[in-house]
């Protein structure tokens, strides 16, 4: 089965949250950039807060697909040991490469929030999405950095992953959503039909759709 793209994902994934619903004490957190179209969906379906949670994956230099680790907002760092240590990657290399990808996570965070605040996420059911899970890196620093913020509990919700990753990760959430876990799983982009990057433009765009139509509730 392929998903069309990370609005239909969006869709798939909506269905699976449908006890979340219109609750006030939820709010969804989206990994920009490819996370936001299908955060988008469901935050539209259900009549949700939506926010985004910067995280940077740490990538093997030379093989930068390769996630030795990420960091979030909060000063979250976590660390593929495995990854490292089978690859013998000096401490050296990992504080270099997570010195650049901060610069980058500052950057977004403030160009995709522009003068808006985050969302107050204190007592508050959070809903992680992503449009995908390989290694979950990216989500469990994002998991963990949420753990530091009062939150009342963290649900990740993935529209694809790796069954093992979705296994790994329930560990450590309140709630683990996978809705397809196909094997074998090759990667993210292998169960799209349409996986073409998405822009810093329709980030910034979903999101002022959302404020927009949560401004207009309030009036």
């Amino acid at each position: 089965m392929l998903i069309r793209d990370r609005a239909e994902a969006g869709q798939i994934l909506a269905a699976k949250l449908k006890q979340y619903a219109k609750r006030s004490d939820v709010v969804i957190l989206a990994l920009p950039r490819g996370g936001v179209p299908v955060a988008y969906q469901v935050a539209k379906t259900y009549d949700l807060p939506l926010d985004i949670f910067l995280v940077r994956k740490l990538g093997v230099p030379g093989q930068e697909e390769l996630a030795m680790g990420a960091i979030a907002s909060g000063g979250v760092r976590v660390i593929n040991r495995d990854v490292i240590e089978a690859l013998q990657i000096p401490e050296s290399i990992i504080d270099n490469v997570a010195a650049k990808e901060q610069i980058e996570l500052e950057r977004r965070e403030k160009f995709y929030r522009q003068d808006s605040s985050p969302l107050d996420v204190t007592n508050k059911t959070v809903i992680l999405i992503d449009d995908g899970l390989a290694t979950g890196a990216t989500m469990r620093a994002a998991a963990q950095a949420l753990k530091q913020q009062q939150v009342r509990s963290i649900v990740i919700a993935v529209p694809v992953a790796a069954e093992s990753t979705c296994r790994e990760l329930s560990h450590i959430v309140d709630e683990m959503i996978c809705a397809l876990t196909p094997e074998p799983f090759y990667g993210v982009g292998y169960w799209y039909d349409d996986f073409s990057q998405t822009t810093d433009a329709e980030v910034i765009e979903l999101l002022k759709k959302i404020h927009h139509g949560a401004t207009e509730r309030i009036l």
